[in-house]
């Protein structure tokens, strides 16, 4: 006879207790909302609201009903990422300044984000780019691997205003660890993702090859030499080692960022589904467990999420690939508006064993002109965007879908859109779908939405101005700290439903999750520019709630 295992009888206790809670619901005396904390465009940034009152019933109308007996996904968490950029421009600032705003991001009182993505080698979002961690061609031993470009900061002869030249991302990576040390709630789950392998390794023996009219815009980032493949696993062990080394353990690795490429626009590597699979079965999977590193979760495919069913296809149902795999990371650049919840769905219904992260996710090319028909007559200047929270609660941003040579995106997919709402229904929708972990790009970047070695600008919660100083905390940052704060490494997705009572289908989206004191968190995003009256119906009682115009609000239940 098996005998169960601890985690097996303390969650047969917690679902035995919830229901034993919400089947006495209707007979206990009145309870009330514990929190109830709003962000919304008329200014409230995680404003504490007054609590309400249940009542006993069912409501009727615009409902949102929530199944706390009915535990879904184990939450990874909700982060951000580090950068070479993001260093680069917080070393702009006075020491005491760049502490207070890294203690914003992963202190107690700021975002406390938990998750994190981080680049291997050379990524968009470097200064300078074009390198890696091994650039001897011919080093298969990797006899000259080192990480010294994460520390080597910057030179003050080349970059002007910097405060810090020490700074740089191993050193914004440990800042962080550091704030998390001093804290309860110490945890940061770290992904590393190589953007590519180093150049010599590669069929085409360079970076990338940008697309253009000679080429017929069909650039891209090589594939990685049969040769070279036990190479490159041993590579992305040796970053493993070398960050440890640092004091920095990684938690999670995908193989390559984007292995369909970016049609050579900066630092990339192609795999196909089939070709990864190899790669992880043969290469990087034992290498993994064989060594100190096999506790390091193994993300697969790391690229759009209209792509996913057939990659976990082909992976999660390899038997011999399926034992080194954590899960797959998804981005959202398919569609500025659609999250896929029906793939996510079908991927968890064929797969529940693997987990399923958002890697990411930003706002593109934010530094670019939109076309005359797409731009708010308000907003004037490509620049609006920095100290200017109205842009990012309205329908101002356009992605890459409006640039040339794009022509083969369908442009019905990336119509014009609301920055927060597009954060905020993708992680809300997402949680609601098996989604277990979300994680946003560059955390911090300059107004213009760089440094970027290849142009390709975008927006980041925090936005600062590296001449003055100024520190822009723009609504994203604020929705993610709200979700963040209340959304924690190791609660359980919950079971939802959503009556919409009239309304049209993007106005309300919502998600609820269960943490080990039975503290529930339901998230809701108003996205019209009207209040909602909203019903949360928990059993046999529901509470009416006033959701703000253009909001992001989560209330809070002790169960």
């Amino acid at each position: 006879m098996r005998i169960p295992m601890r985690n097996e009888i303390l969650m047969l206790v917690v679902v035995v207790a919830l229901l034993a809670f919400c089947s006495g619901c209707g007979t206990h005396d009145a309870w009330n909302t514990q929190e109830i904390l709003v962000t919304s465009e008329a200014g409230d940034k995680i404003a504490v609201q007054p609590n309400l009152a249940f009542k006993d019933g069912r409501a009727v109308g615009t409902v949102v009903e929530v199944f706390p007996q009915q535990l879904k996904q184990t939450i990874d968490g909700i982060g951000s990422s580090f950068t070479e950029s993001s260093a680069y421009v917080l070393a702009h600032l006075d020491p005491a300044k760049r502490k207070e705003v890294m203690e914003k991001i992963y202190g107690e009182d700021g975002a406390n984000l938990s998750i994190a993505r981080t680049h291997i080698g050379a990524c968009d979002f470097a200064v300078e780019g074009r390198y890696s961690y091994a650039d001897v061609p011919g080093d298969t031993a990797l006899d000259h691997f080192s990480i010294q470009p994460d520390k080597d900061g910057f030179d003050t002869r080349v970059h002007t205003g910097i405060k810090e030249p020490a700074y740089d991302l191993l050193p914004m990576i440990k800042e962080a660890l550091a704030i998390k040390a001093s804290q309860s709630d110490s945890d940061l789950r770290i992904i590393g993702s190589a953007w590519t392998a180093p150049a010599w390794m590669k069929d085409i023996e360079d970076w990338y090859i940008p697309g253009s009219p000679e080429n017929n815009w069909e650039g891209g980032g090589g594939s990685l030499k049969p040769e070279y493949e036990s190479s490159y696993a041993n590579y992305l062990i040796k970053y493993l080692d070398a960050y440890a080394a640092e004091g920095v353990p990684v938690w999670g690795m995908t193989p390559v960022n984007e292995p369909h490429g970016n049609n050579g626009q900066w630092e990339s590597m192609h795999f196909t589904p089939e070709t990864q699979n190899e790669f992880i079965k043969r290469y990087l999977g034992p290498a993994l467990k064989a060594g100190a590193h096999a506790d390091t979760r193994v993300l697969i495919f790391d690229q759009n999420r209209d792509q996913l069913e057939h990659w976990t296809d082909v992976m999660f149902a390899d038997p011999e690939t399926a034992p080194y795999l954590y899960g797959v990371a998804i981005h959202w650049y398919s569609s500025t508006f659609k999250v896929h919840e029906d793939a996510l769905d079908r991927v968890h219904a064929k797969f529940p064993q693997f987990s399923i992260v958002h890697s990411e996710g930003c706002i593109d090319d934010l530094g670019k002109p939109a076309p005359d028909w797409v731009r708010d007559p308000d907003l004037s200047t490509e620049t609006d965007w920095f100290n200017n929270d109205a842009f990012w609660w309205n329908a101002n941003a356009t992605d890459w879908a409006f640039q040339a040579p794009w022509a083969f995106v369908d442009e019905a997919d990336h119509p014009v859109y609301t920055p927060v709402h597009r954060y905020a229904r993708n992680i809300i929708v997402s949680l609601d779908h098996w989604m277990t972990g979300w994680v946003d790009w560059n955390i911090v970047l300059d107004a213009q939405g760089g440094p970027n070695h290849v142009g390709n600008y975008c927006g980041a919660p925090i936005m600062i101005d590296k001449t003055t100083g100024q520190v822009h905390y723009t609504p994203i940052y604020h929705v993610l700290s709200q979700l963040s704060r209340t959304i924690r490494p190791g609660d359980r997705a919950i079971q939802t439903r959503k009556q919409l009572g009239g309304l049209a289908d993007d106005t309300l989206h919502s998600c609820a999750t269960l943490n080990g004191d039975q503290l529930l968190s339901v998230q809701l995003l108003n996205t019209g520019k009207e209040a909602l009256t909203v019903n949360l119906q928990i059993a046999e009682r529901f509470v009416e709630l006033k959701v703000p115009a253009n909001s992001v609000q989560t209330v809070r239940v002790q169960l």
